[in-house]
């Protein structure tokens, strides 16, 4: 699944009324070292008993689809995100 021209703030506020807390974060010391800047979490009762998810990488788009393959394989109906993409 692509993330690529998802309407974010529509993904955001359905994951919200789904009960999860979604922070994405930016660090600019990491960038400067050269590591991996994107940090996604994902935490809330949406996400079932395990409650977390925590995603770094170097490219907001690889961090992206790291999370979301993470939330995907969570139980629970999470089919409608690619239905809005």
């Amino acid at each position: 699944m692509s993330l690529q021209g998802m309407p974010i703030e529509q993904l955001m506020e359905k994951l919200g009324r789904s009960g999860v807390t979604v922070i994405l974060k930016v660090d600019d010391e990491r960038m400067v070292k050269g590591g991996e800047p994107w940090t996604l979490v994902m935490s809330g009762p949406g996400l079932g008993p395990e409650g977390f998810i925590r995603a770094e990488s170097s490219s907001l788009s690889d961090c992206l689809e790291q999370g979301f393959t993470r939330l995907f394989s969570r139980p629970g109906d999470w089919e409608w995100i690619a239905e809005i993409s």
